[in-house]
């Protein structure tokens, strides 16, 4: 019997602004496979605010994660049923951001040193829905950074029965550091998140941190099940149209960035039709990078971050700049 290829394999991280429904759209004009993740969203945002626009999403994104952060068990069921009511594949918790935000909120990477709480809020998910439930950290913070603390969270996790736990192998700084520099200075630390596999060989574990290529994702899932690749899937987007044929026995689709764009054309006219607030860059700004490498790509976005952001900027400005490319 063919061994089935677990959904997870790979994946593209979660990103504040960056991971939102526009992008998760024109990345499925790349990769049908890959498990995507949403934007991070707060349990309290959702609980108190608007629901149908941070919960919405494109039927055509599936597979797909939604993240939330938070610490409270009871918060995490009333909104997991919400995300099952609405399909979503999976819901994954944040416990790797180092913002201030999530410090004051009590989740992020702050949840790192409170391991039975982040079970308790896995559990309660478990036992009130019928969806997989996963975590997200980091192999330490601050100066509480061994392995045996990193084994300790883990366990605690594994035992509140979590499907999947993906690792970023950087420790993080709760202070001293901002976010962005978070995900550069701590130094990565692969054999950790390897180790960790080897000693819970029973739970999917995925690696996340500095994996840029085809080429590192396949060393990588000689030691680990899955592959989380962050801000190289948005700065190059285009690396990802291989992904299923060499990951997923999928033949790729064969589509070139100006294939992809079109598309997107599609996409933007029929999102302005049906949102008459809706701003033109609020969805091109993810298509900037589609021509990384080719002549005239730079002309490209230059006129787009011209253009984009004007009063009347439509479907006919995205046009207008592919029009460098004909």
């Amino acid at each position: 019997m063919k061994k089935l290829i677990s959904p997870r394999k790979i994946c593209i991280a979660p990103m504040l602004d960056w991971t939102d429904r526009h992008y998760r759209y024109m990345m499925r004009l790349i990769t049908k496979k890959t498990m995507l993740y949403t934007e991070m969203v707060t349990l309290n945002a959702i609980i108190h605010g608007n629901r149908d626009f941070l919960l919405n999403y494109n039927d055509v994104e599936h597979p797909v994660t939604l993240q939330l952060g938070g610490c409270v068990p009871k918060d995490f069921i009333t909104c997991g049923k919400l995300a099952q009511t609405l399909g979503y594949d999976e819901i994954n918790i944040n416990v790797g951001c180092p913002s201030e935000r999530v410090q004051k909120g009590n989740f992020g990477l702050s949840l790192m040193a409170e391991p039975e709480l982040v079970a308790d809020c896995v559990k309660a998910m478990k036992d009130n829905l019928d969806m997989p439930v996963s975590v997200k950290c980091r192999i330490g913070y601050d100066n509480n950074d061994s392995y045996e603390e990193l084994q300790n969270f883990v366990e605690h996790q594994v035992n509140a029965g979590t499907n999947y736990l993906c690792i970023h192998a950087r420790k993080g700084w709760l202070s001293g550091l901002s976010p962005k520099e978070n995900r550069t200075i701590p130094e990565l630390d692969y054999d950790t998140v390897y180790r960790i596999k080897k000693d819970f060989p029973n739970i999917e574990i995925g690696i996340n941190g500095g994996i840029k290529t085809i080429e590192n994702t396949r060393e990588h899932l000689n030691y680990i099940d899955s592959v989380m690749i962050g801000r190289e899937a948005y700065q190059n987007p285009m690396i990802f149209a291989d992904i299923d044929k060499e990951f997923y026995d999928k033949e790729s689709q064969e589509t070139t960035p100006l294939e992809v764009a079109y598309k997107m054309a599609e996409y933007i006219k029929q999102q302005m039709d049906n949102d008459t607030g809706m701003k033109l860059n609020n969805i091109t700004k993810h298509t900037l990078n589609l021509f990384n490498g080719l002549p005239n790509a730079k002309v490209f976005r230059r006129y787009l971050s011209e253009n984009a952001t004007k009063k009347d900027a439509n479907v006919d400005t995205f046009l207008e700049a592919l029009k460098v490319f004909e």
